[in-house]
């Protein structure tokens, strides 16, 4: 064989190969795009599914600062608002499961959405993993400063002496204000007609001008009327009393009803994320839970840390789907 055969058959070799490479470059399939033990090697982007200023982007912010911090990397947060967080949602579960896309989650997008909304265009259990919860926040049941009632006994004595249903205010059609706000009336046996404003602020501001009877909302808003006496707060619906407002019993202290439940906060990845990195990532999240600092910060919003863990924060999702989807449809609670 000559020295010319030769160096042609290689070269035919070489153009084989390259062809081969260039074929699994557009197909996709290189190996190199999936995380190895250099993961995370480029900045992460973490979506929150509201608008900037709000309390789930101020937990964005702190996460993605925390990761930046662990990981020695850019991580940065992006914004993507509307359709009652369903745009930013369904942008997390179509987005490349590679883990750099990952979304601050809530009760709100990923358990009442489903709850309320018929053919949800995502499925939370099926299109996510869950890396971490984060803290979870009571609701605080409140009354219009004037109402002559300073317990729950005393309002529900109260609102079934009146000749007309009470008037429960909220910050819109949907939201946990409206819906455990129906949930725990019916509960307590009393008629009520919703009245849904475009926002939490302007609820307050007819409570407070005593045109509105009750608000079922956040605890990390609703504490400062509390503790400045414009409102008053009868009752937790977390399973134990909060450190910021320690006066203030739980709904099932009183023994008028049961209702337990709480605004929790959590990151997640696309559902198909490599395991290599939804491992670092819940390692990570151990980690910032633990930080006095952070927790710090949390318990003075008026929250908790929530401690899932590993092996059992997919089924805590579940159990959550399944709670509230039958409270909802048990009280034929709508929104369409």
């Amino acid at each position: 064989m000559t020295t010319l055969t030769i160096e042609l058959l290689l070269s035919r070799r070489t153009a084989v190969l390259k062809m081969g490479i260039a074929a699994l470059l557009s197909s996709g399939l290189v190996f190199a795009q999936t995380p190895t033990n250099d993961y995370p090697n480029h900045p992460i982007k973490v979506i929150v599914p509201q608008a900037a200023g709000g309390g789930t982007d101020l937990i964005g912010r702190r996460i993605a600062q925390k990761l930046s911090e662990q990981f020695k990397i850019g991580t940065v947060v992006e914004n993507k608002s509307g359709a009652g967080s369903l745009i930013g949602t369904e942008f997390v579960a179509n987005a490349p499961a590679d883990g750099y896309t990952l979304m601050i989650g809530g009760l709100a997008n990923m358990v009442m959405n489903k709850a309320l909304i018929k053919n949800l265009s995502y499925d939370p259990d099926r299109d996510f993993v869950p890396l971490g919860y984060i803290s979870g926040y009571s609701f605080v049941f409140l009354t219009r400063p004037e109402m002559p009632v300073n317990s729950l006994a005393e309002f529900v004595k109260f609102a079934k002496q009146q000749n007309k249903p009470i008037l429960f205010g909220s910050a819109g059609i949907g939201t946990l204000q409206h819906v455990w706000g129906e949930i725990l009336l019916n509960a307590l046996g009393i008629e009520s007609i919703h009245v849904p404003f475009k926002g939490a602020a302007m609820g307050y501001q007819e409570m407070m001008g005593d045109r509105v009877d009750v608000m079922f909302d956040n605890m990390s808003a609703s504490k400062q009327y509390i503790l400045n006496g414009k409102l008053k707060g009868l009752a937790l619906s977390a399973q134990e009393r909060s450190p910021v407002l320690p006066l203030v019993p739980t709904i099932n202290e009183t023994g008028m009803t049961k209702f337990t439940g709480e605004s929790w906060f959590g990151i997640f990845a696309p559902s198909k994320t490599p395991v290599a990195a939804v491992s670092k990532l819940r390692q990570a999240m151990v980690v910032i839970n633990k930080e006095p600092e952070f927790i710090a910060q949390v318990e003075k919003d008026g929250g908790r840390i929530i401690n899932v863990p590993v092996n059992e924060q997919q089924q805590f999702l579940k159990d959550e789907i399944v709670k509230w989807v039958g409270l909802v449809q048990k009280n034929n609670i709508k929104v369409e």
